[in-house]
């Protein structure tokens, strides 16, 4: 039996795992090779896998399964196995072995956690995840990095402590360890809920994305944006469909995200912003739970990966060529760069959803969700958010990163690999939008779909034609915030200023407590020292000299005392 499992798992998230812990063993000459060779041959062979489950183990009194292949985990590995190719064209000038390593292990254990069947081996995967992306943050070898880092590690590391209380409490409510659909009413499925919802940048849960991933290296970014918060999405939808508490808490997930990104200057931090909007797009559609909004949030998170992957492929090759990547910073480069433009330009149109662009046929599918259950407060939320994303990743990222003003910054075209990996995304980008039936056809419900309704075609339009009107007239009227370098506190407030100010707070009460009670020991060790000296001290009566007679006369009645109580 273990050697059956062995050789299943070497085709699917194994093949990662295990391949990539041996890059530093292959030559460089045939390295790249190898590695991009890794997820074809995992693809090509876990597409030839019917639907079931695979791998079952007994253990104790339960059964583990490590591999389930169904609709929903599906389109999920198929776009983890994507987006891994993408990512080893774009790192293919990169010899940093550590990189190498985490591009292709890390992707392999989250490509583990979808395909798990049962709470044990989705645990087991779950922490491999955040033990193997941390090494991406490390290698940006910075100060900055390894602190971002450590506290990355820290809530990844919460994430499963959290997971692995769940599952135990769950296993002796239930029996059971199965990854099933649950409802969140015990305490045990609330801890996976929280779980879950860390992983997933829940609101106030959420700053560990602006924390780390624009600490990473420019290749190791995106790796980053693309499978941690995406294998919390399938958790989510794999657990969670139908819980109503997700559409409220993925309404506000799309809405606060928009300020913080229109006044960051980072435009690495404004698309991590961005990562939380999408996401939150998503966690709506799983908590209507319907057939439509499943497919909707499958296929918005199957799409998401490549265009927001896009973007941020052109900001890392912006980053590389220019060394900053501070929109007060650039501005003209689309002189020097104008392939990197016109796929940034792209992955702009996809993500905010513009006719013929992957974003509007699977947007589309959230939006009828949302419609079809006539909730109309979270419809004219989605709605605004949707505007908000053509705004702060539509317009603003190739805007000022490309045409603001002319910094006079002047740089070669992005690496041959950025741009082959760059192109092939935008080439998917539009592929979906144009005809999108490959990807209806991976979604986890079939059904008939038509994304270029009337209606749709005209809504969406009236909106993205209105948004550009208005970043238009801001602009123009100079009410747009400013693009200024500076640090925007975001819930990371409580560890940049209230940890600090509180722990500086307590020293200062334990200082004054210290000296109090020194201060207090110090006062009656003078007072001892003093009642001592002057029973012993020079002038004392014990130390003056005794006569004899008198010390003659004290022995005398010592030994009749002795004397009369010897006689009694």
């Amino acid at each position: 039996m273990i050697a059956n499992i062995l050789t299943l798992d070497l085709f699917t998230a194994a093949l990662l795992i295990v391949g990539g812990m041996l890059i530093p063993l292959v030559p460089h000459s045939i390295r790249k090779i190898y590695m991009l060779a890794l997820p074809i041959v995992g693809l090509l062979h876990f597409l030839s896998y019917p639907f079931g489950s695979y791998g079952e183990i007994a253990l104790f009194d339960f059964t583990l399964t490590i591999m389930r292949v169904d609709g929903l985990s599906r389109i999920f590995a198929v776009i983890f196995f994507i987006a891994t190719a993408l990512n080893i064209i774009y790192a293919w000038h990169v010899r940093d072995t550590m990189q190498q390593v985490a591009s292709v292990v890390y992707p392999g254990t989250a490509l583990g956690g979808v395909l798990a069947g049962d709470f044990v081996t989705l645990f087991v995967f779950w922490e491999l995840a955040a033990v193997s992306s941390v090494f991406l943050i490390w290698a940006g070898r910075t100060e900055r990095a390894m602190k971002a880092s450590v506290r990355y590690l820290i809530i990844q590391v919460g994430s499963g402590v959290l997971l692995l209380g769940g599952l135990i409490l769950y296993a002796q409510e239930t029996g059971s360890i199965a990854f099933e659909l649950m409802e969140l009413d015990s305490f045990p499925v609330l801890l996976i809920f929280l779980a879950f919802g860390v992983k997933s940048a829940f609101p106030l849960l959420h700053n560990w994305v602006q924390d780390s991933y624009p600490e990473s290296t420019v290749s190791g970014t995106i790796v980053l944006s693309i499978f941690t918060t995406k294998l919390a999405v399938y958790s989510l939808a794999r657990g969670f469909a139908g819980t109503e508490q997700l559409i409220w808490i993925g309404a506000i997930m799309t809405l606060f995200p928009i300020f913080f990104a229109v006044i960051e200057d980072n435009l690495r931090r404004v698309l991590t912003y961005s990562i939380n909007n999408q996401v939150g797009f998503m966690v709506v559609a799983i908590g209507i739970g319907t057939p439509l909004a499943i497919n909707g949030a499958a296929g918005y998170a199957f799409a998401n990966i490549i265009f927001e992957g896009l973007l941020f492929m052109s900001m890392g090759a912006v980053l590389y060529r220019t060394g900053t990547i501070q929109a007060s910073e650039l501005g003209g480069i689309y002189k020097s760069m104008p392939l990197t433009t016109i796929f940034c330009i792209i992955g702009a149109l996809s993500i905010a959803a513009f006719p013929l662009f992957a974003g509007f046929v699977v947007k589309g599918l959230i939006l009828d969700a949302v419609s079809g259950e006539h909730m109309v407060w979270i419809w004219a939320i989605v709605l605004f958010a949707s505007a908000g994303v053509l705004e702060h990743a539509g317009i603003k990222i190739p805007y000022f990163a490309f045409f603001a003003h002319d910094s006079g910054k002047r740089c070669e075209e992005a690496p041959r690999g950025m741009l082959v990996a760059m192109g092939i995304s935008a080439a998917l980008c539009i592929a979906i939008g144009v005809y999108p039936a490959p990807l209806f056809a991976l979604l986890p419900y079939p059904m008939d779909i038509q994304p270029y309704t009337a209606a749709h075609v005209i809504t969406q339009l009236q909106l993205l034609l209105f948004a550009i009107l208005a970043f238009v007239v801001l602009i123009r009227v100079g009410v747009y915030p400013p693009e200024i370098k500076s640090t925007n506190l975001d819930t990371d407030w409580f560890y940049r200023k209230l940890a600090p100010a509180g722990l500086a707070m307590i020293g200062r009460g334990l200082g004054s407590t210290q000296r109090w009670i020194a201060m207090r020991a110090q006062r009656r060790l003078d007072q001892f020292i003093a009642r001592l000296y002057r029973l012993h001290g020079p002038e004392s009566g014990l130390a003056r000299s005794w006569p004899a007679g008198h010390m003659a006369l004290w022995i005398a009645v010592l030994l009749g005392v002795t004397l009369i109580l010897n006689y009694f």
